[in-house]
């Protein structure tokens, strides 16, 4: 029967979904992070009031008006197995206050650093960064890539030209979207941003209310390097609860300068730069990292419509 035919095909597309291999589980149910793994600033406040259900704590990240960073203070870091693709699951809780930076920028909370970068290198000043944070409301992916930016043809349009550059802005937008440019100190630093088109994080209650736990989970996959060139089918998916909220494979996140770029680092390091608006709170339970979604996220063919059942 044709319907039987299709139902084993669609069972036979799932199996051959990659395999995940989960390279971080954490639940923050006490504050022995170094113990597992955690490094950097393991100084970090566990909540025991704010939990998922089943959970006995959760990581706890409270700002005062006019700070930069939380109470907490600087990153806390994890070191993981290199891999050319990531997935991130964590669940998260807003006070009922939480007005983030109130600019278009920040605040930043998770970090992806790569194996082209040091243990305890600086966050925001890499061969790339990869952020996955949100912003007003909306879960965005924010990358800088400042150590790959030719210093010395700022403003140039590299694309066509050399490998030799960065894609995060400053020497040209390979996919033609607005990057940003902008001097620290002596040197330029650079950023591009893809945002979820709709608003999961919301003032009112509802299905997306700031103040409910929301599970967020995030894929990010560098492009392919080909001939020596970096091919633009990078990859970045986004969900809160359950939900596809951005879609992406035709991101540009490595030239063909750094074929051998591996994510291995993750941090959490929640920042506001101009400082924050109020004194607000956010937490974060139940972390687990793999290298792909699990086969649930991955949703099998839709059945065609109108089929008839027949031999």
């Amino acid at each position: 029967m044709k319907i039987l035919k299709y139902l084993a095909l669609a069972a036979a597309v799932g199996s051959t979904s990659v395999q995940a291999s989960v390279l971080i589980e954490e639940k923050f149910d006490d504050g022995a992070l170094g113990s597992r793994g955690w490094y950097d600033n393991t100084n970090q406040v566990i909540s025991r009031t704010e939990a998922v259900p089943g959970s006995t704590g959760s990581l706890q990240y409270t700002f005062r008006a006019g700070a930069t960073t939380p109470t907490s203070g600087g990153a806390v870091r994890r070191k993981f197995k290199e891999t050319d693709s990531i997935y991130l699951s964590y669940h998260i809780k807003y006070s009922s206050n939480w007005v983030g930076s109130g600019k278009p920028y920040h605040p930043h909370q998770f970090y992806f650093l790569t194996n082209l970068d040091s243990d305890y290198s600086g966050l925001a000043s890499t061969h790339l960064t990869t952020y996955i944070e949100d912003n007003g409301g909306r879960l965005q992916l924010f990358i800088q890539d400042a150590q790959n930016i030719d210093q010395n043809r700022i403003g140039q349009d590299l694309t066509n030209i050399t490998e030799a550059r960065a894609v995060a802005g400053c020497n040209g937008s390979a996919d033609g979207r607005p990057a940003d440019c902008y001097r620290a100190g002596s040197q330029y630093r650079n950023g591009k941003i893809w945002k979820a088109d709709v608003a999961t994080f919301t003032n009112s209650r509802g299905p997306y209310y700031k103040a409910d736990w929301h599970h967020v989970e995030a894929y990010v996959k560098l492009n392919s390097i080909v001939n020596g060139k970096g091919v633009a089918d990078g990859v970045v998916k986004l969900w809160v609860d359950g939900k596809v909220i951005l879609d992406r494979n035709d991101l540009l996140l490595r030239t063909g300068r750094h074929p051998q770029m591996r994510f291995n680092q993750l941090a959490i390091g929640p920042y506001i730069g101009d400082g924050s608006p109020v004194e607000q709170t956010f937490w974060i339970d139940n972390l687990t990292l793999a290298t792909e979604p699990p086969a649930a996220s991955i949703a099998p063919p839709s059945p065609p419509k109108h089929l008839r059942v027949g031999n």
